[in-house]
């Protein structure tokens, strides 16, 4: 056999033990493109941790920017009927199919720290929002830093210059924020809302303002507006979960890397990197020449005061389903100051 031979047959030797190498192989689905912080400084690390920890059991290949085919809305209905195996999808694009975890969405729960919510939620998980997640086995839950409002042309210092806009909004809650605010709330997956600013089907966005790079959103508005101390228009959940039957099927040690990847440090370094994105967001639109608008406190207290009912529509609503949101708000309040950095 001759050095060619040889050489070939070792080369296919090492292909097939790197291609035996991973026990479990799992896709992970998405609806965000490779350059979004989420994709390049969350989910990648992440994943690569999980492998690190099973030992090189494990192999998970990420899939952005819907690439396994649907739209956003239904990566929860894929992950659920195993159509892949792992999906990051927001909440809310199913809008009432959450709503213990509703309550970090709402405004005056999450104000600008998102690793304390992010604590919060993972706090409260087993006790008060786990039997929102049939059919699938939670891996973490997250926030981003909160809805600051994006607008085309209009420079917002008070609520009345809000009214009859149409703004987009990622959930019901979000919604809700909205019409509290005198505007029509107009609901859309975040990878659609460029054109829809471009053409001037909406005024504006509720968004953070880590979503301006990847989606050029600096190019589509003028202004940006926040509150006093970065305090936002509430905010919007997120989940990474894995099939449950898929989760169920594996062997202790494969499930404790994916557990020992996601534990309380991971929530809050993810609560810091969605920080720090928003940070460089929204500095990347100043730079370009749009107005960041912080409110003062007097301007931020007539806001608040006109977000109060929305909290207590989000109880009634979910009293019908036999959920004590009027308690929960409290736990989750409470555990958002308890997690808080400073």
């Amino acid at each position: 056999m001759d050095f060619k031979t040889v050489f070939g047959a070792a080369l296919l030797a090492l292909g097939a033990t790197s291609v035996q190498a991973a026990d479990h192989e799992f896709k992970l689905h998405h609806f965000l493109g490779e350059k979004a912080p989420a994709h390049s400084k969350m989910l990648v690390p992440w994943a690569k941790q999980v492998e690190e920890n099973s030992g090189g059991k494990v192999s998970i290949e990420i899939y952005p920017a819907m690439t396994l085919g649907g739209r956003p809305p239904e990566l929860i209905n894929q992950v659920r009927d195993g159509v892949v195996d792992l999906v990051w999808t927001v909440n809310g694009y199913t809008p009432g199919l959450f709503p213990r975890s509703e309550v970090f969405e709402l405004p005056g729960v999450h104000k600008n720290d998102t690793a304390a919510t992010n604590l919060a939620l993972k706090e409260l998980f087993e006790s008060d929002l786990k039997d929102d997640y049939k059919g699938v086995e939670v891996m973490f839950l997250h926030v981003h830093a909160g809805q600051g409002i994006h607008m085309r042309d209009t420079e917002v210092r008070s609520v009345a210059d809000l009214k009859d806009k149409k703004i987009r909004i990622p959930t019901r809650t979000g919604a809700w924020v909205i019409e509290a605010l005198g505007a029509s709330p107009v609901a859309m997956p975040v990878p659609e809302l460029p054109p829809a600013l471009q053409k001037g089907v909406i005024d504006g966005a509720m968004i953070p303002w880590e979503i301006i790079p990847p989606l050029k959103i600096q190019e589509q508005t003028n202004y940006q507006i926040e509150g006093a101390d970065k305090e936002r228009f509430g905010t919007t959940v997120f989940q990474v979960s894995m099939n449950k039957d898929r989760w169920d099927s594996l062997p202790e040690d494969v499930q404790k890397a994916f557990r020992d990847a996601s534990d309380a440090v991971w929530s809050k370094e993810v609560g810091d990197i969605w920080a720090g994105a928003d940070d460089f967001g929204i500095g990347l639109a100043v730079k370009a020449g749009n107005t960041h608008i912080t409110l003062t406190p007097e301007e931020t207290a007539e806001f608040n005061a006109a977000l109060e009912p929305v909290v207590g529509r989000w109880v009634e609503e979910v009293s019908s389903k036999g959920i004590d949101g009027s308690a929960l708000v409290d736990k989750a309040r409470a555990a958002v100051a308890n997690n808080a950095s400073n």
